[in-house]
């Protein structure tokens, strides 16, 4: 019935906020803001009508969660970060019909999912930043899912990822886009060390490491990354322990994937963090390589791996 029509993996990071407002910092953002308006602009090309956004800034210790409220406003202060990111407007549709087709889906698929769509609940900026240059008209309803998973495994994650797809492209009438909202390596550099790492990577193990990464993603190298994930998830400081990356991943078909990521906006360093935009074709998927669901599984729970 419905299209998941547009993937990708995209940065947040404060400081684009930060970019807008006069001072020091005025504009040493536009890349990253560019780059997601043509994200925007290339969902508008392709009818997009809902974007649902795998948040690295919602934390979540039990269960995974949809925030899919009928309407979102507010004024948003980071408690992480309030001198990059304070009192920011925000305003945007949401879609409690596909927030619950969604959650239906993944827990028929053995993830257990919850959708609220009768919340006070406001969304984190690993939603709000994207959508304040991807959606300003607020021409795109709007999506949110727990990213940040404390306690969750990543095969549960691309299980997720693929159950969203199967609901997008059996259950729903419309036209989806998918972003995982979240860094590669997410070291921030040392407190009072912040300035001087502004516009850098907090080590060159971990840029090299990125670096890496980015290139596996241009050449299509999925069976490998897959299997790397857990390891890279760990040594390289993933954020949200890339449980983003694992839903996206699930969503495009897994190490079956066979498409090759165009980066948007090349990598950068922020804060330590190493960012990209970077967009995954959407292509013709069976399934047959998602992980099983872990936690729902006895043998899978007793396991200490996350994947």
């Amino acid at each position: 019935m419905g299209k998941l029509a547009l993937a990708a993996k995209i940065t947040h990071v404060p400081s684009m906020y930060l970019s807008e407002l006069p001072g020091p910092r005025q504009g040493f953002r536009k890349p990253a803001i560019d780059g997601h308006i043509e994200i925007g602009r290339r969902c508008r090309e392709l009818g997009v009508d809902t974007i649902v956004v795998f948040d690295t800034h919602w934390l979540v210790n039990a269960n995974y969660h949809i925030n899919c409220g009928p309407q979102f406003q507010g004024l948003y202060t980071s408690n992480e970060l309030p001198h990059f990111i304070a009192n920011m407007e925000y305003e945007f549709p949401g879609n409690p019909e596909l927030g619950r087709l969604l959650a239906e889906e993944c827990n028929r698929q053995s993830v257990e999912t919850m959708a609220h769509d009768a919340t006070t609940l406001a969304p984190e900026y690993g939603t709000l930043v994207p959508m304040r240059y991807m959606n300003a008209d607020r021409h795109f309803k709007v999506v949110s899912v727990s990213a940040l998973c404390t306690s969750h495994y990543l095969n549960d994650s691309a299980r997720l990822g693929w159950a969203m797809r199967k609901a997008v492209e059996e259950h729903y009438d419309g036209t989806v886009a998918f972003l995982a909202s979240g860094s590669l390596s997410h070291r921030f550099a040392q407190n009072g060390q912040a300035p001087d790492f502004a516009t850098k990577v907090w080590s060159p193990f971990l840029e090299t490491l990125d670096h890496r990464v980015v290139r596996m993603w241009e050449d299509g190298d999925w069976e490998d990354f897959c299997a790397m994930l857990p390891e890279y998830a760990v040594k390289g400081h993933g954020e949200g322990f890339m449980h983003d990356t694992a839903m996206l991943l699930g969503a495009l078909g897994w190490s079956k994937y066979d498409g090759k990521a165009e980066v948007v906006t090349p990598y950068f360093g922020s804060s330590g963090t190493g960012q990209i935009n970077a967009i995954f074709p959407v292509t013709p998927q069976d399934g047959s390589a998602i992980p099983a669901a872990q936690a729902s599984n006895p043998a899978g729970v007793a396991s200490t791996s996350r994947l």
